[in-house]
């Protein structure tokens, strides 16, 4: 690693792995010098070539040996981030991982053991946190502009549903899509999740049911310093991205709303029209996802703690597995009853 140089391997080189490529290549304080993926082969290394990333391999272990990676990230499928955050803290790289960590809350725990183990810095993709409108909202709850949180509120609704063979591998609305939200609710409260009970149901493709899922769900919370909340999802909203929050407190609230491609508003006999809010996550999210592998590499030169860590990818997956445990039995599920869960047996009565 140079005084003010970090120098990356990236695996996996899917959609979020080229974002995410794109972004650094911009940073003045990273480098990439290689990038994995399974299917490695002349469209990705004339991809790579035309950025300057000179190693191009199908093999993750040979860029996590390589001498001059100082950090990787690990933007490959979920059931690959539990062995590479092993193998890469092993060989003490810093570590970049997208969410979930995994589906198995025992192999998280022993993913993250393996980071503190090996000293160096695990980073999770909870992009929603490096959000300016997200950030703004914690900031005024950090700083007791609000008072006492009493109600956190989530909203967030995708404009059209996942493809079928994602749906099938996906680990289900709570862990693949609400996780984001759980993850939320835990940096806007400033406080752990305590309880929670879900409700869902499959309102708009029975593809969902196929697979053990459902398309539509709303999970209460009960957080430890008293506050309760309340998280909606849904994969189909025909108007757009949804993304708002809401914190309401002894003193007032603080809320962030839409993001829209224009603040301009059409005034006729007819009504009042606008421009449908930002379509999906890469445009909506676009600034955040600058921002976290910013601060990710900024923390690995000032060796400062990353801002979304092992702990944090611990709690989210614990609130998941406690949803899906709630949403099956139906009844409220306390997070100290999730311990080392999977999503296959989670379903047995406690």
């Amino acid at each position: 690693m140079g005084k003010d140089k970090v120098r990356i391997g990236i695996i996996g080189a899917g959609r979020i792995g080229k974002i995410h490529a794109d972004n650094l290549l911009r940073n003045p304080h990273a480098e990439i010098v290689a990038i994995s993926d399974l299917f490695a082969g002349p469209e990705l290394e004339a991809w790579a070539s035309a950025r300057g990333i000179s190693v191009v391999t199908a093999d993750s272990s040979q860029l996590i040996s390589m001498p001059n990676v100082d950090a990787v990230l690990i933007c490959s499928s979920t059931d690959t981030h539990v062995p590479l955050i092993e193998q890469a803290a092993q060989a003490g790289k810093h570590i970049f991982c997208e969410k979930p960590v995994s589906m198995d809350l025992a192999q998280t725990q022993a993913a993250v053991a393996a980071v503190q183990k090996a000293g160096v810095k695990l980073q999770i993709g909870f992009n929603r946190r490096f959000d300016h409108n997200f950030k703004r909202v914690r900031d005024h709850v950090q700083d007791g502009t609000i008072g006492v949180p009493h109600i956190i509120k989530i909203t967030s609704r995708d404009p059209s549903p996942p493809p079928a063979e994602y749906i099938r591998v996906s680990g289900g609305i709570f862990m693949d899509m609400m996780i984001h939200d759980f993850d939320m609710a835990r940096y806007l409260s400033g406080s752990e999740v305590e309880e929670v009970y879900a409700q869902g149901n499959v309102l708009i493709h029975p593809v969902f049911a196929e697979h053990g899922d459902v398309d539509t769900a709303i999970v209460t919370m009960s957080f430890e310093n008293g506050a309760i909340g309340v998280i909606d999802n849904s994969r189909q909203a025909l108007y757009g991205y949804d993304q708002r929050v809401e914190v309401f407190g002894s003193l007032g609230s603080a809320a962030a709303a839409n993001d829209h491609p224009n603040t301009a508003e059409i005034s006729t006999a007819a009504g009042l029209m606008r421009d449908k809010p930002l379509h999906f996550f890469l445009e909506r999210y676009n600034e955040a996802y600058v921002q976290e592998t910013a601060l990710f590499i900024e923390a690995i030169l000032k060796d400062t703690p990353v801002i979304v860590d092992g702990h944090d990818a611990v709690q989210a997956e614990r609130i998941a597995l406690a949803a899906r445990m709630s949403m099956e039995q139906g009844r409220p599920v306390k997070l100290r009853e999730v311990t080392g869960v999977t999503m296959e047996s989670q379903t047995a009565s406690p």
